[in-house]
């Protein structure tokens, strides 16, 4: 999945222009419920505002509130000016930029703003990767890390005709054992399935109706 395909497109993207006053920023962010807003110039992407950069410049500079909103502009406290995105990155290297920052532009080869991937909107992908919207049945496994076990795997579901929602492994390191998580639709069959995944050398960690 490439950052494209999650991101949110410009027209439907809140932002502010540089010269927009912080009380108009800060208004912004109140009314759409977000942490930070990118700004342009024009249509190119010259860095985020964010209710946490406003709050740090108003503690650091002091004074009256209304007259620091009024005289202060998005331009001056503007900051993730080098975090850009193209689109064309992977989703998973995204999730974890995103880790500390409310969003990140993507732009085009000219810097102009295309739209932006926000921290909500990956980790609501990562979440759709667990299928943590979907009820079903999450059951928690361990397999031998050898050639052949994912394959192994998806012919036992197929051979009990097993409905995958999700399917995620861990431990991608020199270690001999893989953790696995799959999450598929409750059927009446779910025992025999196990008990067939325990006989091919899967050991059960954890099963839980969700």
């Amino acid at each position: 999945m490439f950052v494209k395909s999650i991101m949110i497109p410009k027209y439907k993207c809140i932002t502010v222009q540089q010269d927009e006053a912080l009380q108009t920023v800060l208004e912004k962010l109140d009314g759409n419920e977000i942490d930070g807003v990118p700004v342009l110039d024009g249509d190119k992407y010259v860095g985020v505002v964010t209710r946490h950069g406003i709050y740090q410049e108003f503690f650091n500079t002091g004074g009256q509130k209304d007259e620091f909103l009024q005289s202060k502009y998005a331009k001056d406290i503007l900051t993730l000016q080098d975090q850009i995105l193209h689109g064309i990155e992977v989703f998973e290297t995204t999730l974890v930029k995103l880790k500390d920052i409310p969003l990140m532009a993507v732009i085009d080869e000219n810097g102009k703003f295309q739209g932006a991937v926000t921290r909500s909107d990956a980790l609501d992908q990562f979440q759709s990767a667990f299928g943590v919207h979907r009820e079903g049945v999450r059951i928690a496994f361990t397999s031998v890390e050898t050639e052949g076990r994912i394959a192994r795997l998806a012919d036992i579901a197929h051979q009990f005709h097993e409905h995958i929602i999700s399917l995620v492994t861990f431990d991608e390191t020199d270690k001999l054992v893989r953790r696995i998580v799959m999450k598929i639709e409750k059927k009446d069959n779910i025992d025999k399935f196990v008990k067939k995944l325990e006989e091919s050398g899967f050991r059960i960690l954890d099963i839980h109706e969700v």
